[in-house]
């Protein structure tokens, strides 16, 4: 909305009453008549004259209100206005103009909020795999020190001090050719599952830091216990076929120190699983090892 300034002169009559003494007289103006007995004219001041009222021009000037910002309606009737004046081949240019332009707006906004969506498409995509892999990783080294600091220390020690000890009569079974799908030694399994299961009932029933530590040693246990189960069941003792298992060169280590054990060169060292190599190496067993790896390679 503007304001613009215009200037109109409108003329106004200004009134004389003749008579009047406060205003200007005019003279009275003489008439000519005729008499009807001569052919002379005669002068008289008796006359009645209608005059005509004099006019005065005024300066008035006039403020007037102009909306500048157009309607729609007013760019149809400026555009039809200027088609008339154009032509018709500038007219048309003028209407499609006209509409192209909404049109190319629209486009751009649309191609603007699909850019926006893909930019925002790869950030989640990346976030998420980049968050997920740190969880992944971080699990894995974390069950990985469990199993391997933690449960494979308490494996070793209850192997060595338990086992091989006060429970010989039970683990003996182990150590001798097996005659059926089970043995006396598999009483062990059940008896590690009951921890890992009291364990996991008491930090998924509660809440608070001690459940939750409790619910990880006992998810501990059990994974610790199913790798135990498959490397040493499986891999070492043929029990169960394990597939690709077999053909990791780590696994492969790890199932010959352990044959090793069952051999009792180095006093039943090593007496635990996924460390085994390690313990043989202390104890000068690598030579040992390289060769129960390649006799299980060739069979």
């Amino acid at each position: 909305m503007a304001t613009g300034l215009s200037t109109a002169a409108i003329p106004k009559p200004i009134k004389f009453l003749l008579g009047s003494s406060n205003l200007l007289l005019l003279p009275q103006p003489t008439c000519l008549s005729r008499s009807s007995h001569s052919s002379a004219p005669s002068l008289s001041r008796n006359c009645t004259v209608f005059h005509a009222p004099r006019r005065k021009t005024l300066l008035t000037v006039c403020f007037v209100l102009e909306d500048l910002k157009q309607s729609p309606r007013h760019v149809e009737t400026e555009t039809a206005t200027a088609s008339q004046e154009d032509g018709p081949d500038e007219a048309a240019a003028a209407r499609s103009d006209q509409i192209s332009a909404p049109a190319s707006r629209a486009a751009e906004r649309l191609a603007r909020k699909r850019s926006e969506r893909f930019t925002y498409l790869v950030a989640a995509v990346m976030s998420s795999f980049g968050i997920t892999s740190m969880a992944v990783m971080a699990v894995y080294y974390r069950f990985a020190w469990q199993m391997e600091v933690g449960m494979e220390f308490w494996a070793r020690w209850a192997h060595r001090a338990l086992w091989h000890a006060s429970l010989w009569h039970m683990h003996e079974s182990h150590h001798r050719p097996r005659d059926g799908p089970f043995e006396l030694n598999d009483v062990f399994a059940i008896i590690n599952a009951v921890p890992a299961i009291a364990l996991l009932s008491y930090g998924f029933f509660h809440k608070g830091l001690v459940p939750g530590l409790c619910f990880g040693a006992g998810l501990g246990i059990t994974v610790f216990g199913m790798a135990y189960m498959f490397v040493h069941d499986g891999l070492v003792h043929r029990r169960f076929p394990v597939g690709p298992i077999a053909d990791v060169p780590y696994f492969r280590r790890v199932a010959s120190a352990h044959q090793i054990h069952h051999s009792d060169k180095f006093n039943g060292v090593p007496y635990g699983l996924f460390l085994g190599p390690k313990e043989l190496e202390e104890v000068g067993g690598l030579e040992e090892l390289e060769k129960e790896i390649s006799r299980r390679t060739k069979s």
